[in-house]
């Protein structure tokens, strides 16, 4: 895709940054482009005084981050506050890892941070940063995870059989063979359409549903993988264990019993935990989780880095898997402390005997990464977003044509 075509959305910039000579540069990039309005401010300050005045925000900001009066940190915490949703670009002459910590800090703060730039702009660099410029329209199944869910309308959803599963695609990164799938909750409310699960799931441990939730999703997940092995597609199913559910000793009995009745291999499925999961009783999350490895259930760590017990816990639990977080994954061939710690935890769990995953593959340079390092499996937009089991076989057809590029 070309910038020119990625722009046509694009219609008005507003270029932060003290220095009238950079303002000048980026202003005469944005025309080269053909954006048409562009707006500019001398520092934070000027830009929110700029915005109030405006009737509509610009489609995108370019923020500088060392200004008087209102440096560019400063700047993207009061536009948190006022919730724009207009893309932003941080730009800076500053180095790498100060620019990518203020990426951090926006994207924590809930902007939509594009990514970062060393300034003088060039054409080529912001052309190329804008063909990343996201939709406004969310996917299927990811709504607003802010909008509020009511706990009646969760627990009328579980006994109507709302709630679905969607398949997300892990890819052995050796062959490019699908190897397994991680299940997700869907929630489609009949009057709100699609409802964010990071809106319904604390709702679901809050007023004690997650236990019929997950049930309901592993019911469904082992289901559909049983039916795919019947088809000869031999597929492992990850599935997301909620800390509250691992203070409960019969939920050993209930996941073998769902395993048995759907006939599948015990080492098809994989329960995956966070760190979070084991501060709560200690004694009887590992007492859960040991005896379902006993009876050959595979343990994976999720969100691997996240926290800060991760070491300990792959020393006490007997876990076949590590789970690595998207945000040391994606973007990482172009930060150094990215792949520093990526490379760390890959030669760590390969000492371990662990296989791995990466999580938030999203683009060529995240994929060619995580393999030259010898990742196990990936998972990510590059390959395929989370989608309908009804969709699955028409996206191994899909998978078979991008292989040739995947393992060049």
């Amino acid at each position: 895709m070309s910038a020119s075509a990625a722009l046509q959305a694009i219609d008005s910039v507003l270029i932060v940054d003290d220095s009238g000579v950079q303002r000048s540069i980026g202003a005469a990039l944005c025309r080269e482009l053909q954006i048409g309005q562009i707006h500019q401010a001398e520092d934070g300050v000027a830009a929110l005084a700029l915005l109030d005045s405006l009737s509509a925000p610009p489609d995108l900001l370019i923020v500088d981050l060392e200004m008087p009066n209102m440096d560019g940190p400063e700047l993207l915490a009061a536009l948190s506050t006022r919730r724009l949703r207009s893309p932003v670009i941080v730009a800076s002459s500053r180095e790498s890892s100060l620019r990518h910590s203020v990426e951090d800090m926006g994207m924590a703060l809930g902007l939509r941070i594009l990514g970062s730039l060393p300034k003088p702009l060039t054409q080529a660099s912001l052309g190329a940063l804008l063909q990343r410029r996201p939709g406004n329209a969310p996917a299927a199944g990811e709504s607003d995870p802010t909008a509020p869910v009511d706990p009646g309308d969760l627990r009328r959803a579980l006994e109507a059989d709302e709630i679905t599963v969607f398949y997300h695609p892990q890819v052995e990164i050796g062959t490019c063979r699908v190897r397994g799938l991680e299940a997700l909750a869907r929630w489609h409310h009949p009057k709100l359409g699609w409802i964010c699960p990071d809106a319904f799931i604390p709702v679901a441990e809050h007023h004690g549903l997650i236990h019929a939730l997950t049930l309901r999703v592993m019911d469904l997940a082992m289901g559909q993988t049983a039916h795919w092995s019947r088809l000869g597609l031999d597929l492992s199913i990850a599935i997301n264990v909620s800390p509250l559910l691992l203070d409960r000793s019969e939920l050993v009995q209930e996941i073998s019993s769902l395993q048995r009745k759907h006939n599948l291999r015990a080492e098809q499925v994989v329960l995956e935990v966070t760190e979070s999961s084991l501060l709560r009783e200690l004694a009887v999350a590992l007492g859960v989780l040991t005896r379902l490895r006993l009876r050959g259930f595979r343990l994976s760590l999720d969100d691997y880095g996240t926290g800060f017990s991760s070491m300990q816990q792959l020393a006490r639990i007997p876990f076949t898997e590590l789970k690595i977080d998207r945000s040391f994954v994606h973007g990482a061939a172009n930060r150094e402390s990215l792949q520093v710690i990526l490379r760390s935890a890959l030669d760590m769990a390969s000492e371990l005997g662990l296989e791995t995953v990466a999580e938030g593959v999203e683009s060529l340079q995240d994929w060619k990464l995580v393999r030259q390092y010898g990742c196990t499996l990936a998972q990510g937009w590059l390959l395929a977003k989370a989608m309908a089991a009804g969709d699955f076989e028409c996206w191994l057809q899909r998978l078979r044509t991008q292989r040739t590029e995947l393992l060049a």
